[in-house]
């Protein structure tokens, strides 16, 4: 694996010298580029593909120098839908896959995407890292605190590259945004406020039902203790059950909280508190439909995060987004790529819109084209070791603040925080959910 990632990294650097200093001796450009031709392309094997990951397995499959080999998933049905959208998207078959476990160990990959429920993003992680294979990780990096600084130690100890997927952090004029705020354009930013809105109905009260045919149950719950299964837990609704998934705060609160924490300058806050609850149906559903997260970074920054799964009124005409609050204006930055500053009388300073249109809502596939540049910076970081844009050390300091406002949530109470590493302080309760129970046999080690 070292040897071939070598090869890929020099086949990039020989392509290069003929764009920029000309065909290299003794090689017309069409004998070059045979010789480098399929071999320099990374081979990727995708993890999850019911939903998300079958979006991204396809933005993937698109993206020159790349080829989907494997596809993996519990669900068999997944698997073959995935695999034809594949053959539409690039004219060739990858084979399938059941368990990660054995695909991560295929000498046809080079690298993995991750794109499963959320109590798997970590320990599959771990599993291809540890297999000498590069990562996409969906967000959030990790279930737990706890997960999150085990992969960094992982990333290192392995040396692989370990993309999280805060796509926003890739595209052109959010960056474009991020960098006008950092250079002062509506003066020093001590406030921000996050939001994420929709309109999710009843998820019911599930009844014990025969496993389908189709879904590999035991394999489905990996890491996770296990329960019988029921006909409300699969595809989607295992957000909402703190057994596998973390709430809105981490299934969307992530990116924008990501965003702010970025344009803010911040790392690890000084005080985590939560309000919230299931308010809009008596059903299963146990994380929060409705939710409030406020962080605080010493006595000189702050920010918020609004959740709310079950009314879809926007905020600032926008389902998802995040605005800055400096001493000169205002920075809007929505779910689309763009951004508006307003001055302190309230009015437009400028506005930067983007022509590729989204869909914030869109469960599987809101950006195709922007999320390609997110793809090709984990390239870039495979190929030439360039940074990444949201490294696995960035995408757990996001990930942790809304980790924080679950746990502060759950023990009904704000939380002290240790702003040299982000670990609670003094409530060895709260400190118990900074990990998780795992099935025997299944605990993430390095």
């Amino acid at each position: 694996m070292t040897s071939r990632r070598n090869f890929i990294k020099k086949a990039a650097m020989g392509t290069a010298a003929l764009t920029v200093g000309g065909v290299l001796p003794g090689f017309s450009a069409k004998s070059y580029s045979n010789i480098i031709g399929a071999n320099d392309k990374i081979r990727v094997g995708a993890i999850g593909v019911n939903s998300r990951g079958m979006a991204l397995a396809t933005n993937f499959a698109k993206q020159q120098g790349c080829e989907i080999t494997r596809i993996c998933d519990v669900d068999s049905r997944a698997i073959a839908k995935c695999i034809t959208s594949i053959e539409k998207a690039a004219s060739y078959k990858p084979k399938g896959e059941k368990d990660l476990r054995k695909m991560v160990e295929s000498k046809d990959v080079d690298a993995v995407i991750v794109a499963t429920p959320d109590h798997w993003h970590a320990p599959a992680a771990l599993y291809a890292l540890k297999a000498g294979k590069e990562v996409y990780l969906e967000k959030p990096c990790s279930y737990t605190p706890a997960e999150g600084e085990i992969l960094i130690q992982a990333a290192a100890k392995y040396g692989r590259v370990l993309q999280m997927g805060n796509q926003r952090r890739s595209w052109p004029n959010v960056q474009e945004g991020i960098k006008a705020l950092k250079e002062g354009i509506i003066g020093n930013v001590h406030f921000g406020k996050a939001w994420y809105t929709n309109n999710r109905p009843s998820i019911g009260i599930g009844k014990e039902v025969a496993v389908p045919e189709w879904l590999d149950w035991d394999l489905w719950q990996g890491p996770a203790p296990r329960v019988a299964f029921k006909d409300n837990f699969v595809h989607y609704n295992w957000h909402w059950f703190w057994r596998w998934g973390t709430g809105e705060a981490l299934n969307n609160g992530t990116h924008m909280i990501d965003i702010l924490r970025w344009g803010m300058d911040v790392d690890y806050p000084t005080m985590v508190n939560s309000a919230g609850g299931r308010y809009f149906h008596k059903d299963d559903w146990e994380t929060p439909d409705t939710q409030v997260i406020n962080i605080e970074f010493g006595k000189s920054k702050s920010m918020t995060w609004e959740g709310r799964s079950c009314n879809g009124r926007s905020i600032e005409g926008s389902t998802v987004g995040c605005m800055f609050y400096g001493d000169k204006g205002s920075m809007l930055i929505t779910g689309s790529d763009g951004y508006k500053i307003f001055g302190l009388d309230d009015k437009v300073i400028k506005e930067q819109t983007s022509k590729i249109a989204i869909d914030p809502r869109n469960l599987m596939n809101p950006a195709e084209r922007l999320d390609a540049y997110h793809i090709q910076n984990f390239f870039d970081g495979i190929r030439k070791s360039a940074a990444l844009n949201s490294d696995i050390t960035s995408g757990h300091k996001s990930t942790l603040l809304m980790q924080l406002g679950n746990i502060s949530l759950r023990v009904g109470r704000s939380l002290h925080i240790d702003p040299l590493n982000g670990r609670i302080q003094q409530d060895s309760i709260a400190m118990k959910l900074w990990n998780r129970d795992y099935e025997q046999g299944w605990e993430m080690k390095l």
